[in-house]
Order: structure tokens, then C-alpha cells, then sequence
């Protein structure tokens, strides 16, 4: 088994967002077949209670503690020095150390970056053909911060396009230094390869998977939603901002027109940490939960879950979940095209405003639909969507395996 250096911008556990969901599951896969020494950051006080969890998978871990109005602060500096702002929001010196102690005390064959966040500290391990750098890009970031941009208004306009550029300017320079680079979709490598053609031929797709055994429907579960009630569901973690932008889009614009028709309908974001302008939507048609212990009951008795994401890209884990638990899902278009999966019979694409408040409607009106939709939703992730198959794609660029024996630490990864 090879040394693996595992860097990662935030503690991959508990999966309870879409970047821990995927990075916890690579960590999964690694150690099931290496020794991982993870460096990582810890940016929410309350997943300090599971640091432990994720050591006793790893060889080596390191943890820093982020708080993120500093970190906001610190990163405003690179305004000054021509830094993305991306990378001095995780400039650490204490991680700085460990990986330097880490290449010092260990061997490390290969070198797992995380987000271009954490390629800054990759730069230290002499990475060579004996010692591979592959680094899992996830999205095209640069792309999303330029899309942040056309969102806002002067100042803030003007710096995220900055981040944007500078962020892109690293992003090439990062890819063409790993031996592999990955995304999560077709999508974001073909964006990629426009943007940074001289890579085209280091990137790869590896897509996001889902736990079905653990999402799936239970007769035994109890429903979270009031008699009567027929619940359009969005989850997410509600401190992201194209989450609170797709939320709120929903309950101020498609919301009201659906009330119109139908006052039985409410909406329920469910999801950590939603700031005051999403707690402000809470009213008579919409309950904002915060967090919960298990989202798996309210997309169990959802009427319908929706996904009008109008910024993020890629592979939503959020659809994935919602389609393994066999509920209809109506997500925006380019969300189902990553997906590549069939509108209108294993999901349904929207764009517009009316045609969300079309399509809901549609599954409102006709249990049948609606249920054929969920089934053929679960299928569909049965079929394509398994972790191992995903991620089994990256193993063919690590070193391979020494030891005939199975390693005993990957059987101890939390389930």
C-alpha cells in the first residue's frame, strides 16, 4: 500500500453538504486501499466533535481551525499582492508545517489536492512521476465566482471578477503541474479544457456518487410535515450562496403563484446554518427547519423536491439524494444534463419560473406521474450512480499496491 497525502479544505465528515459528501467518500476509497495522512481545516466549531471519527481512518491528520470572518478578513489582503483571494482564506502556517514534518518523517507516494484551495500546499511535497500530484478540481471555481459577479452590483462586482480571473490564472498552473486533474461532470471539463486548453489532455471525469443503501425509502420512518400538507422540499447547506439564491428565488417568485392554485402547498428548506435573509421567508407558506438530525424523512413524504439552482453547476448531491429516495425531483436544467439523466422520466428539467410552477403542478395533480418519476429517479441511481464505480477511476494514477493483504484500516471508515 502507498503513502497518501490527503489535502482537503474542509473536515470531510460528517457528508452532511455536497463538498463532504464527495471528499469523505474519496477519503473512504483511499484508505480502504492506502495510508492517508489528510491535512484539513475545520471552518464550523461543531464538527470538532467529529475529528476523531475521521483519525481513526487516517495514518497521520492534521486539523486547523478556521473561523471564517478572520479568514474573510485575512483573504481581503490578496486585493494587495495579486493573491486569489481563495488561496489566502486557507493560508495556514500551521498546515504549512505538517506537511513539511509529513515529507520529512514519511515517504509519500502521491500527493490528493482537494479543491484548488489546497494546492497551495502541494507545492512543498517534491512531486515527481515516482510521486504523482492529483488533484480533484470538483467544479471549474474560477467560473463560479465570474457567475457571481453578474449577480451583484459594484464593489462586489469588480471583486469577484478578479477572484474569478485569478483564480483561473491558478487553476491552470495547478493542472498543469498534476499528473491528473479531475471534475465532477463532462460539463466542467469541456468549460475547463476552453479556459485552459493546454491542459485538455490531464483532465478527467469523476463523478459524484450516492449512499442508496442509506437513502432510500422506510415504511417505518415518521412523517415530519402537517396533516393535509403537500410539501415542495429544497435541502442544502443554506450558508452557500447559490443555495440561499435558489431558495429564496423559489419562495419569492414560483411560491406565491403556486399558493394562488393550491394553499395546501408549502415549502420547506431544510438544510445548517440558513443566514437571516433566508430565516426572514419563514411565514405561513414557507418553514425554514435549519438543521436537522436526518433529512431522509422529509424527502420521504415530500410531494416534491426541487433544485432551481441558477448558479452552481455540476452534480447536485442534493438530486441524487432526493431521486434515491424515490420522490420526483424538478432541478434546473443543467443540473440534469450533469446528471445525464432522462427529463421527464427519471427527473424533470426546469428553467423559467412558470415552468417550475408548471411542473409542480403537474406532479401535484397526478400521483401517478409523480410516483412513476421517483421509481424510475431510484433506478437510475441504482444503475449509475455507486461511489467505488466513480471514484475507482483515480486508482490507476496511484501507485500501485505493495501489500496482498487487505488493509484492515478501511473497514473501520464510518458507514
Amino acid at each position: 500500500m502507498a503513502n497518501i497525502l490527503y489535502l482537503v479544505h474542509r473536515l470531510p465528515y460528517p457528508p452532511n453538504k455536497g463538498d463532504k459528501v464527495r471528499s469523505y467518500h474519496l477519503l473512504k476509497h483511499l484508505a480502504a486501499r492506502h495510508k492517508v495522512f489528510l491535512g484539513t481545516f475545520v471552518d464550523d466549531p461543531e464538527d470538532m466533535a467529529f475529528v476523531e471519527t475521521v483519525r481513526a481512518i487516517c495514518e497521520d491528520m492534521h486539523v486547523s481551525p478556521l473561523n471564517p470572518m478572520w479568514a474573510r478578513l485575512i483573504s481581503t489582503l490578496a486585493l494587495l499582492d495579486g493573491r486569489p483571494m481563495t488561496l489566502a482564506y486557507y493560508s495556514d502556517r500551521a498546515m504549512r508545517a505538517w506537511v513539511g514534518r509529513i515529507c520529512v518523517e514519511h515517504q509519500i507516494d502521491a500527493v490528493v489536492v482537494f479543491s484548488s484551495a489546497m494546492g497551495q500546499y502541494a507545492e512543498i511535497v517534491a512531486t515527481s512521476e515516482a510521486c504523482p500530484l492529483l488533484v480533484d478540481f470538483v467544479d471549474v471555481d474560477s467560473s463560479k465566482w465570474a457567475q457571481y459577479a453578474s449577480k451583484h452590483r459594484w464593489p462586489l462586482s469588480w471583486i469577484y471578477t478578479r477572484e474569478g480571473a485569478r483564480l483561473l490564472e491558478y487553476e491552470r498552473r495547478l493542472a498543469s503541474h498534476s499528473r491528473q486533474s479531475f471534475f465532477v461532470t463532462d460539463n466542467e471539463v469541456a468549460l475547463f479544457n476552453r479556459l485552459a486548453p493546454e491542459c485538455a489532455n490531464e483532465v478527467l471525469t469523476v463523478g459524484n456518487g450516492v449512499d442508496a443503501d442509506f437513502f432510500s425509502p422506510d415504511e417505518g420512518r415518521s412523517n415530519p410535515f402537517g396533516a393535509g400538507e403537500s410539501a415542495i422540499v429544497f435541502t442544502g447547506a443554506m450558508d452557500y450562496w447559490p443555495n440561499i439564491d435558489a431558495a429564496t428565488w423559489f419562495a419569492t417568485e414560483m411560491l406565491p403563484q403556486l399558493r394562488q392554485w393550491d394553499d395546501a402547498l408549502r415549502l420547506y428548506i431544510v438544510g445548517r446554518s440558513p443566514p437571516q435573509e433566508v430565516l426572514a421567508l419563514a411565514s405561513d407558506g414557507v418553514t425554514v427547519t435549519g438543521t436537522v438530525a436526518d433529512v431522509r424523512p422529509y424527502l420521504q413524504f415530500a410531494t416534491v423536491v426541487v433544485a432551481p439552482m441558477r448558479v452552481a453547476r455540476g452534480v447536485q448531491n442534493k438530486v441524487l439524494e432526493a431521486m434515491a429516495m424515490g420522490r420526483p425531483v424538478i432541478a434546473a436544467t443543467e443540473c440534469v444534463d450533469a446528471i445525464a439523466a432522462r427529463s421527464g422520466e427519471e427527473l424533470i428539467a426546469a428553467q423559467s419560473e412558470q415552468e417550475y410552477v408548471d411542473e409542480v403542478k403537474r406532479i401535484v395533480t397526478s400521483v401517478e406521474y409523480a410516483n412513476c418519476i421517483g421509481a424510475a429517479g431510484r433506478a437510475c441511481v441504482l444503475e449509475r450512480f455507486s461511489w467505488d464505480a466513480h471514484l475507482s477511476r483515480i486508482d490507476r494514477f496511484l501507485p500501485a499496491r505493495t501489500d496482498p493483504e487487505m488493509d484492515i484500516r478501511g473497514t473501520h471508515a464510518p458507514a
